[in-house]
């Protein structure tokens, strides 16, 4: 099947008036993203869908490449799900297609495409996962390969012949290995053009993706104004931070929460944070009103132990991904240990080397004779940190102030800076 002609150019919208509701929803759109192009735009259709009645499209794309998600993943699904609850259809797209070339964007070296067995073992666990963040009921499912299997090499040449070369070039990761002499793989080039053809597709009226995807983003815009659609807005969200507070959250790194980790685990990894971090974390991953988390912001910097914001975030994804009644336990959990048996008195460490490793940490404490020690007591969950039971052996604590305790009787007041 061939790339589809070019319609006649969408007609100039009509001017629709710009509403209370319009505002409350352009201010949704605004929390927490990095980007939104062009906000004009945006209001535009946000005034004509509350004119018209008629939803906006709003889609967002993942590559399966790897079969579990993380909460830095739901950065963008915490998005969608506020402008699902605004009444807009969100498409939620598994890159099944997509995955087989591999995104390359950020990447200074080609990515290996990945099998089609990898790819549909992935995507079985991905929307799945994703429902606990969307709202199945409200979400349309679909798969790139709906419409770029049937393409064909004649439909693929009739595409690419719609984008330049020198436009590609435009994108910083290809401009630097193209002027390193790295490879840049025919394929890697087609990767912008598959995403931006699936917004013609798609028929979308935003897109949304990490900043690392801003160029991909603005290919589907061109392409769209090429097939006579109007063109999608874009809105890109800031990449988070793991629990480390340093580098992007990475299973990798082991500075990850994941959302299949049981909830005292995942309570226990949010409460490990340092205070600054969550401050960052609060608006792209709490659901609360933007002026609640202002007003707690504002009662810890005067005075309010920011503990108990922490506690607020950490029940809130907790319950999230594994209900009330679970984030309960883990919160009373938490306070049990944290109430009971901690010493007046206990030796105070200072340590440097944040985020540092958590048998790095103990051992340097003096809490235990080796590193392979504090690992197993970790996985025996005979080490707590302010109370909460550590159970991640790959954890990195963030620079802060904590209260260790390794088995019953062993405590340490830590100080940890960079």
């Amino acid at each position: 099947m061939s790339v589809p002609a070019a319609a006649p150019a969408a007609a100039a919208a009509a001017v629709h008036p710009v509403t209370d509701r319009v505002r409350e929803a352009l201010a949704v759109s605004l929390r927490g993203c990095q980007e939104l192009l062009p906000e004009a735009d945006w209001v535009k259709k946000l005034a004509r869908a509350e004119a018209t009645g008629r939803p906006l499209r709003i889609k967002l794309g993942l590559d399966p490449t790897a079969p579990d998600i993380h909460i830095g993943h739901t950065v963008v699904l915490n998005k969608m799900r506020q402008l699902q609850d605004l009444g807009h259809t969100v498409i939620f797209l598994i890159g099944d297609f997509t995955s087989m070339i591999g995104d390359p964007s950020g990447r200074n070296a080609t990515r290996p495409p990945l099998t089609r067995e990898q790819i549909e073992a992935n995507a079985q666990t991905y929307y799945r996962q994703a429902s606990l963040v969307l709202d199945p009921a409200k979400t349309e499912i679909r798969y790139n390969s709906e419409w770029s299997d049937p393409l064909g090499a004649r439909g693929m040449i009739e595409l690419a012949a719609r984008y330049t070369l020198a436009r590609m070039l435009e994108r910083d990761d290809f401009t630097k290995r193209f002027r390193a002499g790295s490879p840049i793989g025919i394929h890697e080039l087609l990767y912008p053009l598959m995403q931006g053809y699936d917004s013609v597709a798609l028929k979308s009226d935003l897109e949304l993706g990490g900043t690392d995807q801003k160029f991909n983003l603005l290919v589907g815009r061109a392409l769209q104004q090429e097939y006579g659609q109007e063109p999608q807005c874009i809105l890109t969200m800031p990449l988070l931070e793991g629990i480390d507070g340093v580098e992007k959250m990475s299973k990798s790194k082991g500075n990850y929460i994941g959302i299949t980790e049981d909830a005292n685990t995942m309570f226990a990894k949010v409460l490990s944070i340092s205070d600054e971090l969550m401050w960052r974390w609060y608006p792209l991953l709490s659901f609360r009103p933007a002026a609640e988390v202002e007003r707690l912001q504002a009662e810890v910097a005067a005075g309010r132990n920011p503990k108990d914001a922490k506690v607020l975030l950490a029940r809130e994804i907790t319950a999230r991904f594994h209900g009330a009644a679970a984030a309960d336990a883990a919160e009373a959990d938490f306070r049990h240990r944290a109430a009971g048996g901690v010493p007046d008195e206990i030796p105070e460490v200072s340590l440097t080397g944040a985020p540092l490793a958590i048998g790095a940490l103990l051992k340097q404490a003096g809490l235990v004779p080796s590193t392979s020690e504090a690992l197993r007591l970790v996985e025996q969950g005979g080490v707590r940190i302010d109370g909460a039971v550590v159970s991640d052996k790959g954890l990195k604590v963030a620079a802060g102030r904590c209260v260790v305790q390794v088995g019953k009787r062993k405590f340490a007041r830590v100080l940890l800076t960079a």
